[in-house]
């Protein structure tokens, strides 16, 4: 039986553009549920507008810890004296991707927009989302623009998919 010379090299490194894309889509969906989950009442006042874009932050930030530490204990292999913050820094893709749905619902918070009906806003500003990092991720890879094009759409039915749960819940 032959064995392998490939020695271990330390724990899996995600490079940038599965990172970008693991993490924005992650954050997108969070960020459409968020808001369907909060808007459930139709609470649109300024304060709960600023409320929910707080929350969805909260939210985002506790995802990236836990899944961050997730990775972290889930390599069985000794750790490096940093590797548990570089680990969480990898993270940060999560946490951008809901900063525009953040913006969008702090802003109405504090008066930049009305309050009411932000949520839609939201909902189409994270579908957009899915599509481009769908589109432009399926590019890096060298994909041709109709694999690509459908990338994008595929990506963009996750958010899709909240918008029709989040009606049908309703």
């Amino acid at each position: 039986m032959a064995q392998s010379t490939a020695a271990v090299s330390g724990p899996h490194r995600h490079d940038t553009r599965e990172t970008v894309l693991f993490g924005g889509v992650y954050g997108s969906v969070l960020a459409c549920s968020m808001v369907a989950a909060l808007s459930q009442y139709g609470h649109t006042s300024r304060a709960g507008r600023r409320y929910d874009a707080l929350w969805l932050l909260v939210t985002a930030l506790a995802s990236a810890l836990a899944h961050g530490y997730a990775h972290y204990i889930a390599e069985r292999e000794p750790h490096r004296r940093w590797d548990a913050l570089r680990t969480l820094a990898e993270e940060w893709p999560l946490v951008t991707a809901v900063l525009p749905t953040v913006l969008l619902l702090a802003g109405a918070g504090w008066g930049w927009w009305p309050p009411k009906g932000v949520e839609y806003a939201a909902f189409v500003l994270n579908i957009v989302l899915l599509f481009t990092l769908g589109l432009v991720t399926a590019r890096w890879s060298r994909r041709s623009w109709p694999v690509s094009a459908l990338t994008g759409v595929g990506d963009a039915l996750l958010g899709v998919v909240v918008v029709v749960a989040n009606a049908v819940i309703k």
